[in-house]
């Protein structure tokens, strides 16, 4: 069951959207905190978004791009701004397609099934993993972060493979102890063949990185035993 998120400032038009999608077999939810959309679409997972481009706080080309930064999920912009400006930014601001309000919700249907039909057809949707703000994209293997206390600041770094398969560990288990023998066979295919001190090294160049966005905390040490997701973001 595809997994659909409505961001639309209009309650009555999201109500309707999102009752008449779960009529057809979708999963929907309508976003409600417009300051933090990137947080609820992080949280929801969704395999598509409706993204109405007036909205508070900011608009939807806004939120198309930092959505972008994270995900190629199909994005499908409604709204009544239909003139050709309009049309095509939201085309270069990553979206799939443009539905003009007022719309016939038996044609903006239509478009959702074409559209998630020609985007998961031979490829699985991808996924982001979250803890607290910090979004893992397991697409790309980045990891971005959205800092809200003294500054407003949006932060992105890329990660390689040993240090994604690190953090996609920890990020799985949140809430729990990752060993150091379990990191180490996820890391390496036999790890009777690799240095214990190995996995400390790619640990504390992790943990540097980390720390150059302000996520110095985001992993624990476990005495003894192994690391976990803690610490205050």
């Amino acid at each position: 069951m595809y997994r659909i998120l409505v961001v639309e400032d209009d309650a009555v038009i999201a109500e309707q959207i999102r009752k008449y999608l779960e009529k057809w077999g979708y999963e929907v939810e309508t976003v409600r905190d417009f300051a933090d959309v990137i947080g609820q679409f992080a949280a929801y997972e969704p395999q598509l978004v409706l993204l109405d481009i007036g909205l508070p706080f900011y608009n939807g080309y806004y939120w198309c791009g930092e959505i972008r930064k994270i995900s190629q999920v199909p994005i499908i912009f409604i709204s009544s701004a239909s003139d050709n400006m309009n049309v095509v930014m939201a085309v270069n601001m990553g979206g799939d397609d443009f539905v003009t309000k007022p719309f016939d919700l038996e044609i903006l249907q239509a478009k959702v099934q074409a559209l998630l039909r020609r985007s998961y057809a031979f490829t699985a949707p991808g996924t982001v993993l979250e803890y607290r703000g910090v979004l893992l994209n397991m697409t790309d293997m980045s990891l971005s972060y959205h800092k809200k206390k003294e500054e407003d600041t949006n932060f992105r770094i890329d990660l390689t493979k040993n240090e994604f398969r690190i953090l996609q560990t920890l990020f799985e288990a949140a809430g729990g102890v990752v060993g150091r023998d379990m990191l180490m066979k996820r890391l390496w295919d036999n790890e009777c063949f690799v240095d214990d001190n190995t996995l400390t090294v790619n640990m504390n160049r992790l943990r540097r990185k980390l720390a150059e966005i302000g996520l110095s905390q985001l992993i624990q040490t476990k005495k003894g035993v192994g690391y976990f997701l803690g610490g205050e973001l």
